[in-house]
C-alpha cells in the first residue's frame, strides 16, 4: 500500500452536508435511517418480552455476545464477499434476516411457545444479519458519492444509527403499548421493505467507480490473512487506525451501556429517576451533534493525528464521567464523549476506505469492522466483569485511563514518523 495522499479533492469550500447534496444518498440516508429504527425497535420489543419471561442474565449477557462477537469472526470473510459480489445483494440477505428474526419473534410472542434455545438461536441469526451487511453498506455509501465526499457520507451514516437508537425506544414501547409485543413486530417487518425494495431501484453495486482497470478481488482464505495484515502494515496510518479502534473497542466500547443502572444510582436514581433516561440517551445526542458541527463546520482536519486526539480526548471525558457528583455534570460529560466518538470513529472509518486498495476495500474494511466492532466483546470484561470486583466507576475510569495512554502512544509514534504532506499526517 503505497503512501499515497489521504484526500481526493473535497467538494467545494463552505459545502455544508456535502453527501446530502446527492440526490441518491439522500435518499439512501433516509432508508437506512427507517432501516436502523426498524432494528432498535426489534431490540427494545424483543429484549423487554425475554426480560419478563426468563429473568436470565445469562440470557441478557448472550444477545450482547451474539451480537458482537459475528463481527470479530466474520467481519474479514464479509468484507471479501463485499468485495467479489453485488453490495446490494448482500445488504438484501442482510435486510431479509433482519426481517425473519422479527417475524420469528412475532410468531413465538404471539403463540406463547418462546424458550430460551428459541431466543438464542434468533439472536444469532441477528447478529449474522449485521456483520453481512455492514462492509456492503460501506462499500456501496463510496460507490454513491465517491471520496471527495465520503467523509460527510460516513459521519452522517453514523448520525442515522445515533437517531435510530433515540428514535426506537419511543416507536417500540408505543408498538408494543397500542399492538402488544408479537403484532408490534409484525408491523416492524413492514418497515424494513422500503430499503429493500430501494436497493432494487439503484445502479450502485459498491464497485462501479472502481471497475476500470481494477483486479477482481482473489477468492478468500484463511491463507490470505496474513497477506492482508502485511497489506494494512504498509501504510502506518491505516494499521494506527485498526489499533486505535480496538484499543477502544475492547477496553471501553459500549459496556458502560450495561452499566448505567449502577451509575445512576451512585448518582442518586432514586431521587431524580427521569434524569437515567437522559443518561442512556445522552451519549448518542452528543454524536448526533458531533456530526452536526463537522457537517455545517468542518473546522476539524481529517488525518490519522486528529483522530487519534480526538480519541485520546474522549478517553478522557470516559474517565472522568463515573466521578461526576451530580446528573448535569453527568450528562454533560456523556454529550461530550459522544461528539468526539463520532469524530474519531468516522475520521478512521474513512481512512481506512480511502487508503485500502480498491481490490481489497471490503477485506480492509472488514478488518476495521473486526477491530472496531468485534473487539467490543471484550469491554464487558474490561468494564463489566472488572467492575464486579473493582466496582464499575473504577473499572471504566482505569479502562479510559489506558485508552488515553494507547492513543497518547500512537499520537507520539506518528509524530515521530516523517511528514507527509497535504492530509497524510
Amino acid at each position: 500500500m503505497s503512501r499515497s495522499p489521504l484526500l481526493a479533492p473535497g467538494p467545494p469550500p463552505g459545502t455544508k452536508f456535502g453527501a446530502l447534496h446527492h440526490r441518491d444518498y439522500r435518499r439512501y440516508f433516509v432508508l437506512v435511517l427507517l432501516s436502523a429504527t426498524a432494528d432498535n425497535i426489534e431490540h427494545v420489543i424483543s429484549y423487554w418480552v425475554i426480560f419478563q419471561a426468563f429473568h436470565s442474565p445469562t440470557l441478557a449477557g448472550f444477545a450482547v455476545i451474539s451480537h458482537w462477537v459475528p463481527f470479530l469472526l466474520f467481519s474479514v470473510y464479509a468484507g471479501a464477499l463485499a468485495d467479489r459480489f453485488d453490495c446490494r445483494k448482500l445488504i438484501q440477505i442482510s435486510q431479509g434476516l433482519f426481517a425473519l428474526a422479527s417475524l420469528s419473534w412475532a410468531v413465538l410472542f404471539l403463540t406463547g411457545t418462546l424458550r430460551i434455545w428459541h431466543a438464542a438461536v434468533i439472536l444469532l441469526i441477528h447478529g449474522g444479519a449485521g456483520v453481512i451487511g455492514i462492509a456492503a453498506s460501506q462499500l456501496i455509501i463510496h460507490d454513491i458519492v465517491g471520496p471527495e465526499r465520503l467523509p460527510s457520507a460516513i459521519r452522517l451514516n453514523a448520525t442515522s444509527r445515533y437517531l435510530a437508537i433515540l428514535l426506537g425506544p419511543a416507536v417500540g414501547g408505543g408498538l408494543m403499548l397500542l399492538l402488544g409485543p408479537g403484532l408490534g413486530l409484525l408491523v416492524n417487518i413492514l418497515i424494513y421493505a422500503p430499503f429493500t425494495l430501494f436497493l432494487l431501484r439503484i445502479p450502485y453495486t459498491g464497485h462501479l467507480r472502481d471497475a476500470e482497470g481494477k483486479r477482481r478481488a482473489p477468492r478468500f482464505g484463511l491463507a490470505e490473512i496474513p497477506r492482508l495484515l502485511a497489506e494494512a502494515r504498509s501504510d502506518p496510518r491505516v494499521i494506527m487506525m485498526i489499533g486505535l479502534g480496538g484499543t477502544t473497542s475492547f477496553l471501553v466500547g459500549n459496556a458502560f451501556q450495561a452499566q448505567m443502572p449502577e451509575y445512576a444510582h451512585h448518582l442518586g436514581a432514586d431521587e431524580a429517576g427521569a434524569w437515567y433516561s437522559v443518561l442512556l440517551a445522552a451519549n448518542a445526542v452528543g454524536a448526533i451533534i458531533g456530526a452536526v458541527l463537522l457537517e455545517s463546520a468542518p473546522f476539524i482536519r481529517l488525518s490519522a493525528r486528529t483522530a487519534i486526539g480526538c480519541a485520546a480526548v474522549w478517553g478522557v471525558l470516559m474517565a472522568l464521567f463515573p466521578a461526576a457528583q451530580s446528573y448535569p455534570a453527568a450528562v454533560i460529560l456523556l454529550v461530550l464523549a459522544g461528539t468526539f466518538n463520532i469524530a474519531f470513529t468516522s475520521m478512521a472509518q474513512t481512512i481506512i476506505q480511502l487508503l485500502a486498495p480498491p481490490h481489497l476495500r471490503g477485506r480492509m474494511v472488514g478488518l476495521f469492522n473486526t477491530s472496531m466492532l468485534g473487539l467490543r466483546a471484550g469491554s464487558g470484561v474490561t468494564v463489566g466483569v472488572l467492575g464486579a470486583v473493582i466496582g464499575v466507576q473504577w473499572s471504566l475510569t482505569l479502562s479510559s485511563a489506558t485508552v488515553v495512554l494507547v492513543a497518547l502512544g500512537l499520537l507520539v509514534a506518528d509524530l515521530r514518523a516523517r511528514p507527509r504532506p497535504g492530509l497524510s499526517a
